[in-house]
């Protein structure tokens, strides 16, 4: 019905998931991920955000709670999902991508290194196997 609609309009389908939700697996396939292309897999959350803010999307649309809709208790993806506010997620998962060290996230960020370690692996399940370690290397 997605294509249908947008083939007579002569539009595009673009996925919604941003780099956060696609690592995580967090897309239905005939949701967000039902897209010809995927045009925000690669920015974080924030920078969604920045995004949608430069491109002028109304206010209203953009300090909408994101919801999964898919689970009926009074919480966001932020809270259910990934248990922690996307700007603090955000740094933690750059830090993970880039091995930036344990020491030097926790300074930047005001958390101690044992709230980063914590931090990373909650946020970033599938990367269990590759939690940073205090020289930003990555786990065993």
């Amino acid at each position: 019905m997605l294509y249908y609609h947008a083939e007579l309009r002569n539009y595009a389908v673009i996925g919604t998931a941003n780099k956060n939700e696609h690592d995580q697996g967090f897309f239905v396939k005939h949701g967000d991920a039902g897209s010809t292309s995927g045009r925000f897999g690669h920015l974080y959350k924030t920078q969604v955000y920045q995004l949608a803010e430069y491109l002028a999307v109304p206010a209203e649309i953009r300090r909408r709670r994101p919801t999964s809709d898919t689970y009926s208790a009074p919480c966001d993806q932020q809270e259910f999902f990934f248990r922690l506010p996307f700007e603090q997620m955000d740094l933690l998962w750059y830090a993970l991508d880039h091995g930036v060290p344990v020491p030097e996230v926790s300074a930047v960020m005001g958390l101690t290194e044992a709230q980063v370690q914590r931090g990373v692996c909650r946020s970033a399940p599938q990367a269990t196997d590759h939690c940073l370690s205090p020289d930003g290397a990555g786990g065993d």
